[in-house]
């Protein structure tokens, strides 16, 4: 059997497929089919079988040449993409703009050294398909150490353009402060200061965090590591009301923060309203002036207070009976700890050898196991060159007791504009910056421990990772059927008997936690788990009779579903090459 091209005039000529055979001396030959209106790929294929050509060998039949995790990156990229995150780093494009965005969603994907992130973007080390959708080629560190610098160059505009999406006049503003520690002993911004980490023997720096009342973050400001928190006011006023053009909102912080003396020479003067709370010495305070009174949550454990100590300010005191119970646990736990380190002061004054003496001595004893467990002003001490006792003050202890569960809002807000229980409420949401602030220090972004040495590398280091949790907690609300998390906050507050009762979730979150699977039988995990389960949707280049081609694999049905909600198609790169076959 052969195939004959037979000439058609002004028409292509037809593609035969025929048989010949000999009869004496005269050779025959009949058509057995037309294959005209094949592809001239397949008629050379058909003409190279019947030429007894063997096309593929078992080894080379097919071969996947490089396989890449690409879920992930389509997800995460197709959300920022989505969110618009390219123009918000920069109008214009630029290589600059794709590196910058690529140092963003890589610290989302794998958080890594720069240095690693270098060798993540070469094509010859790629771990996954990032540098190649965003185009930016085999960058070095050096490039991504200059990337930085841009970013920061544009830290101004990016945040201005996040609080015109996100921030308004009279929308509530949530603020908090917090730190990470460091390596290293050459960045002027590194200090010693009060650890939240809980590493006092590093150097850190501390950040400011500004959300909207949702927790989704618009802008950050980095300090150096022994600054107090209320002194980062400042900068976030200025920030809000100059370079945002906010002249009218709510500002919600934690006591910490808007202390009394930066509520004086600070919030009020610039014309701000606030939500915050006081400190437990100015509750005390309260109660001992009579202003606050147990009789008042007899019946209901929120009552709105007035007092001579904050005219014009709205103060609402609520009483949490379970945390009374924890409060008087943790204090007693406290104190029978402190109890156990005083004891061993006690018998080392004691002792028959070489007993400690004097009353210098035995005091920085006693000064170390008090601050060790810091209820020193629960104790009565009696020290001399050689006598030491201890006891506890019971009518110190009874008036704390007195109000345990005890928390008052404070906020100038009007009432007419906010409720009581609004007020709580909002002082409450301030959980979502301190959830920013774990996912940002813990496995999902790693910002600590930081390594780089100038300020500016520093600043646009813990900017990356901002922009970077700003497009994970989008993530979430989208994939949020899929997640532990509950996906319908609304039910759950409705299923709180009050605002100061513990948080609710919905029956949905609540039956997804139990059964560990969702609604329609797919398994329910945490975030982390899903992106890296995402990731096991590979591109791939496949080299088939010298012709290679990309390839997605097929999604599974938790990759499907993730998708859908996204709202993204994790298509691949339509490229195709002929290549010289093996022989």
């Amino acid at each position: 059997m052969f195939i004959d091209v037979v000439p058609n005039r002004g028409s292509p000529p037809a593609v035969l497929l025929r048989e010949s055979w000999r009869e004496g001396k005269k050779t025959k030959k009949r058509t057995v089919g037309n294959l005209s209106s094949l592809p001239p790929e397949q008629i050379e294929l058909i003409r190279r079988v019947l030429k007894g050509e063997r096309l593929l060998s078992a080894d080379d039949a097919l071969e996947v040449e490089r396989s890449l995790p690409h879920g992930h990156v389509a997800a995460v990229l197709g959300t920022a993409r989505k969110l618009g995150l390219e123009d918000l780093l920069a109008t214009r494009p630029s290589r600059e703009r794709r590196l910058a965005l690529a140092l963003i969603l890589a610290r989302l994907i794998a958080p890594r050294s720069k240095l690693a992130m270098a060798r993540s973007f070469d094509p010859r080390t790629a771990e996954d398909t990032l540098a190649d959708e965003l185009g930016v080629g085999a960058a070095d560190a050096d490039e991504l150490y200059a990337a930085m610098d841009w970013l920061l160059a544009h830290q101004a505009t990016i945040e201005a353009k996040l609080a015109k999406r996100h921030l308004g006049d009279g929308s509530l503003v949530l603020v908090d402060v917090s730190s990470s520690y460091f390596e290293g002993r050459t960045c002027p911004l590194a200090h010693f200061g009060h650890s939240r980490d809980h590493r006092a023997e590093r150097a850190q720096i501390i950040y400011a965090l500004i959300t909207d009342a949702q927790g989704c973050p618009v802008g950050v400001e980095v300090f150096e590591g022994n600054t107090s928190d209320p002194k980062t006011l400042t900068a976030q006023i200025l920030k809000l009301q100059r370079r945002f053009g906010l002249s009218r909102l709510v500002l919600v912080g934690d006591r910490g923060l808007l202390t009394q003396a930066r509520l004086t020479r600070e919030v009020r003067p610039a014309g701000l309203d606030w939500i915050t709370a006081l400190r437990a010495p100015q509750i005390q305070k309260l109660f001992e002036r009579s202003d606050l009174q147990l009789s008042l949550f007899d019946e209901q454990d929120l009552a709105e207070i007035t007092s001579e100590a904050f005219p014009g300010e709205r103060l609402i005191a609520c009483r949490n009976p379970l945390l009374a119970q924890d409060r008087a646990r943790k204090r007693e736990e406290l104190l029978r700890a402190t109890e156990a380190e005083l004891d061993k002061v006690v018998a080392a004054v004691r002792r028959e050898k070489r007993p400690l003496r004097g009353t210098q001595k035995i005091a920085l004893r006693v000064g170390r196991a008090l601050g060790r467990f810091k209820v020193a002003k629960h104790f009565i001490l009696e020290i001399t060159d050689g006598h030491f006792s201890y006891a506890r003050d019971s009518a110190h202890i009874a008036r704390e007791a007195a109000v345990d569960g005890i928390y008052v809002i404070r906020t100038t807000v009007p009432a007419d504009k906010l409720g009581a229980g609004e007020a709580v409420s909002d002082y409450k949401s301030l959980s979502h910056v301190e959830r920013a602030f774990r996912t940002m220090k813990g496995l999902d972004l790693e910002i600590r421990p930081i390594h780089h040495r100038l300020a500016g590398r520093v600043r646009a280091h813990v900017l990356a990772c901002m922009l970077s949790y700003y497009v994970e907690w989008h993530l979430k609300q989208a994939l949020a059927p899929l997640l532990f998390q509950d996906e319908d906050p609304a039910a759950g507050r409705a299923r709180r008997r009050s605002v100061v009762a513990p948080a609710q979730r919905s029956e949905t979150a609540e039956e997804k936690a139990q059964r560990r699977h969702t609604a329609d039988g797919l398994p329910t995990q945490s975030f982390r788990s899903l992106l890296r389960h995402l990731a096991s949707l590979t591109r791939n280049r496949v080299r088939l009779a010298g012709l290679s081609f990309e390839r997605l694999t097929s999604p599974t049905p938790v990759q499907a579903r993730a998708f859908e909600l996204l709202g993204v198609t994790p298509a691949a790169t339509p490229v195709s090459r002929r290549t010289t076959p093996k022989t």
